[in-house]
């Protein structure tokens, strides 16, 4: 017998792997579940573990797949088997996909701010990754972005904006001079900076030192 939180997280994970193939990160679940911090996402996740509901995919930081679902959820809602596969075909088939070239202009951190060096290089990206607008690469410096799946040597692919809603994943510039990767959120007249990994603290700056830069479209990954 699960927990109402226990149902409702596992249910939330289906659903996400059912629509894009990849799992939720921390963040997206505690806010999902309005739970105050990460660490009551470790310890559902843990509970779905041990009643062999879900199981964490070894030497992955953002990899869970679902084991079973309630018998209430099955009757509800099959587990949509068919399609989890069919988004794992898709994101294999853009290894073929054409693709367009973005500027590289740099760096930029995933852990305490980093100077964002640019450059005129430019990096080959698969089509698929990118829907509209105006693209550009920064290779991700540090692991405070781990538990978002976002790795030290990863390229961030990054959509030009100027604007972000609570929960984006951006590139925010501080103080017209360092950059860093964070979740965005507005908090009691401050910027909050969010990172993804349970060892950083947030930061928080006023409105008047952060500008949008743009936000998250995809990542490229060097094996």
């Amino acid at each position: 017998m699960l927990t109402s939180k226990q149902h409702e997280l596992l249910l939330f994970i289906h659903d996400r792997l059912a629509e894009t193939g990849v799992s939720p990160s921390f963040e997206e679940m505690k806010d999902a579940l309005d739970l105050k911090s990460k660490s009551g996402v470790h310890r559902l996740i843990g509970a779905l573990e041990e009643r062999h509901f879900l199981r964490r995919l070894p030497n992955r930081a953002r990899a869970l797949e679902i084991m079973r679902l309630p018998e209430d959820a099955m009757r509800a809602k099959p587990a949509p088997v068919a399609d989890l596969s069919a988004a794992r075909r898709e994101r294999e088939a853009r290894h073929d996909a054409p693709s367009i070239s973005v500027p590289f202009v740099g760096r930029i951190a995933a852990g305490l701010p980093i100077e964002a060096i640019e450059d005129s290089e430019q990096i080959a990206v698969p089509t698929a990754l990118l829907g509209p607008g105006d693209h550009y690469a920064l290779q991700v410096v540090g692991d405070s972005m781990v538990e978002a799946g976002i790795f030290d040597g990863d390229f961030a692919l990054i959509r030009r904006a100027e604007e972000a809603r609570d929960g984006d994943i951006i590139v925010a510039l501080i103080d017209n001079a360092e950059a860093t990767l964070k979740y965005f959120h507005r908090e009691k007249g401050m910027i909050r900076l969010d990172p993804a990994n349970s060892l950083y603290e947030p930061q928080r700056y006023l409105p008047s030192r952060v500008k949008v830069q743009g936000k998250l479209a995809g990542l490229l990954r060097r094996y």
